[in-house]
């Protein structure tokens, strides 16, 4: 009981430090608000890759995340946080961001299957923001989808990354033939990049991983994997 009350303690101090960091470099330096957005989705999506090292039951993950959704949701309603929340666009994607985090930790549990959990959660925090911002930068090939303006680039940015991210955890699964990690983290890659290209308003926070995880699932059912 004391290790697992360290755990969450440790854990939700280096979330609080994340935001406390956004914070600082909202305030004091020239970060704008998309910036310190994309470093709080990024750091907060890495973190929750030690939920499986460090937390034991799924509990203790809901207990986790539901906290700090609960102070993202009061951020929103009394306006504090703004480095998360000072955004023009109106965007759903940080309160989703636990709920979905909490959703692939029991779902892998479900099943038993750690790729379940680390796989969308680390395409998430990696190519999405990845996107985002190499979209900004090069904004070229410029499409709309239900009021919603995104780029070519950063889409391709996007299936880049999380096709890489998807090879290297199929390599690393020794049962998995070289043939069919190439083909997996294709498709992988392919469906988490529609899902982005499709959702708006931060919902891609919710879409990408259910995404991957469906796709997955597809796989250990054709017995690709």
């Amino acid at each position: 009981m004391k290790e697992m009350i360290l755990s969450m303690t440790y854990l939700s101090a280096a979330f609080l430090a994340l935001f406390g960091l956004a914070e600082i470099l909202f305030y004091k330096t020239s970060f704008k608000v998309e910036q310190t957005r994309k470093l709080v989705h990024f750091g907060t999506g890495l973190l929750t890759l030690l939920f499986p090292m460090y937390l034991v039951s799924h509990w203790q993950v809901l207990l986790l995340c539901g906290s700090f959704l609960g102070i993202l949701v009061l951020s929103q309603k009394f306006d504090f946080l703004k480095s998360i929340n000072s955004v023009e666009r109106k965007t759903y994607g940080s309160i989703l961001f636990p709920v979905i985090v909490c959703g692939c930790y029991l779902v892998s549990s479900v099943y038993n299957d750690l790729q379940l959990f680390y796989l969308p959660i680390l395409i998430l925090a990696v190519s999405d923001p990845l996107a985002a911002l190499v979209g900004k930068k090069y904004p070229i090939g410029k499409y709309v989808f239900l009021g919603h303006t995104k780029t070519l680039v950063g889409s391709t940015a996007f299936f880049i990354s999380s096709f890489l991210i998807s090879i290297l955890a199929f390599q690393l699964t020794p049962a998995i033939h070289s043939f069919n990690s190439l083909t997996m983290a294709t498709l992988v890659a392919l469906v988490a990049c529609v899902a982005e290209g499709l959702s708006k308003n931060g919902y891609d926070n919710l879409t990408i991983p259910v995404a991957v995880m469906v796709a997955l699932h597809a796989f250990k059912i054709s017995n690709l994997c």
